[in-house]
């Protein structure tokens, strides 16, 4: 039988309707588990062990009085430090927020609390959400809980390592470019980027507003697709956010059986330079498991794919610049000291923004500058219409398009110090939100070199969430590797 902290939310909240757990005992065992394994993770910047109770303790006297707020009254879920939880601190892992106390809750905390779930905590994340390995945050370094040596990805690593570890048995984090996908591909665990729209980004501190999304991490595709349906809908404070139409595709299919269903492999992932052989296996893999289940295979191209990279990096980068012009020490975080005004803005972001933001602020800067705008910003906007046009045509061909989550599985810390070589490891992830699609990274296997998890990611199209969870759902269920928990202390090969 498994221990309680290495339920999912399902489990969890059955027990909870039977009465066999209350929301204390559920709190109690997964911060023993916190207790135990955090200090070989580093999962978390702030954890407030007494405030978890106390939510734990408003919850249980709602069972009582047989009067929940929902099924999953009492469950703790972590979140990372770019969403706003009111009364708490939301740094964005970087100095020049270190103090700011969120004076309000997200708009998908909001949700999340009126079903009655424990925020558990804030996940560690690279600053500002500018990462693919939480290196670069100001506040500490996480760790893969499969190999200490290893990265646990990025930007939403901390959410990711928390998870694996069997810390919480939810997280949210953000997704930019990959950052909940490549990290939950990098620690063994389920990571979905709704589509554009699907969720309200109001709390969520932007890096690039057309691209961000908050999203489920989870160990089960289940307990990923249960949070996704609560933080989903419209929000009049996001424009951006729409009623999420229903799918009903999904809802006929009866079992694991995927008859009628196509799925895609775009001949350009699997020509990828830097693709490691037994990532490429374990796709190849994969999709024998989808054939068993009786799904159609089907080769797609998506040509544009290849400037997704080199696209995203100046999108990406343009809004970042916008949008951190706000961090500038007067209205609020960090003030550096200066004798007049000018001063002041030059140390506070100075001093305040790590080495990877101010790269990406100067870069943004200058693509969108007098005399580059033309050659550089509105030429990547045409280009990603282009990958946008390519990832329509190819729905009309499939249900869902397959790929790796990462060209390679979790590499060491100090292994990518050239910036272009680390960008590099999002090659897979960043198309999907230049077209404001949706995909999930699921488990698939152990590298057989390695041993560290490898996931493979299903791309789905506008609002084809429940279409992408049902194929992943299906094949969660028929995988080789059946569980995917780590042994933390130490890891496996340090």
């Amino acid at each position: 039988m498994k221990k309680l902290h290495e339920m999912s939310l399902s489990s969890l909240a059955g027990l909870l309707k039977s009465g066999e757990l209350s929301p204390v005992e559920i709190c109690r065992a997964f911060i023993g588990r916190k207790n135990e394994v955090e200090p070989f993770v580093g999962a978390f910047l702030n954890f407030n062990e007494e405030g978890i109770l106390e939510q734990a303790r408003l919850s249980e006297n709602r069972w009582k009085k047989s009067s929940p707020l929902s099924p999953y009254d009492g469950i703790p879920i972590a979140v990372k430090d770019n969403i706003a939880v009111s009364g708490e601190r939301c740094s964005c892992a970087s100095k020049i927020l270190e103090n700011f106390i969120s004076p309000y809750d997200a708009f998908v905390i909001e949700k999340l609390k009126s079903k009655g779930f424990v925020t558990y905590g804030r996940t560690n994340m690279d600053e500002f959400a500018m990462g693919s390995s939480c290196e670069n945050s100001a506040f500490g370094k996480t760790f893969n809980p499969w190999d200490v040596s290893r990265v646990p990805g990025g930007s939403s690593g901390g959410a990711a390592a928390s998870v694996a570890a069997r810390q919480v048995p939810v997280a949210l984090g953000s997704d930019t470019g990959g950052s909940i996908r490549q990290p939950a591909a990098f620690c063994g665990c389920v990571g979905l980027k709704p589509t554009y729209g699907a969720v309200s980004r109001y709390g969520l501190v932007a890096f690039a507003s057309s691209l961000d999304q908050i999203g489920p991490m989870s160990n089960t595709v289940e307990d990923a697709k249960i949070i996704f349906d609560l933080i989903s809908g419209r929000d009049k404070r996001d424009s951006t956010s729409i009623d999420m139409p229903s799918s009903p595709v999904v809802q006929s299919l009866p079992g694991n059986d995927l008859s009628g269903l196509r799925i895609g492999l775009p001949k350009e992932y699997l020509e990828t330079e830097g693709l490691d052989a037994g990532v490429r296996k374990i796709v190849m893999d994969s999709l024998e498991v989808f054939r068993k289940q009786n799904a159609e295979i089907i080769e797609v191209s998506l040509p544009a794919i290849r400037y997704a990279i080199a696209d995203y990096y100046v999108i990406a980068t343009a809004e970042a610049s916008a949008n951190l012009a706000r961090f500038d020490g007067i209205r609020y975080g960090r003030r550096a000291q200066s004798d007049d005004l000018i001063g002041t803005y030059f140390k506070s972001r100075g001093q305040g923004f790590g080495k990877e933001v101010k790269r990406r602020i100067i870069l943004g800067t200058f693509v969108l500058s007098s005399g580059y705008y033309d050659a550089y910003y509105l030429k990547a906007q045409k280009i990603r219409t282009m990958i946008r046009e390519d990832f329509r045509k190819a729905f009309e061909k499939c249900d869902a398009i397959l790929s790796p989550t990462s060209p390679a599985p979790a590499f060491k810390f100090g292994e990518k110090s050239d910036a272009l070589q680390m960008y590099l490891a999002d090659i897979y992830t960043v198309s999907v939100n230049l077209a404001g699609v949706c995909a999930v990274s699921v488990p698939a296997d152990l590298h057989p070199q390695l041993q560290m998890p490898v996931g493979i990611q299903l791309i789905g199209s506008h609002f084809g969430e429940n279409c992408i969870l049902r194929i992943a759902d299906s094949f969660e269920k028929n995988r080789k590797q059946r569980e995917f928990i780590p042994s933390v202390q130490g890891g496996i090969n340090a």
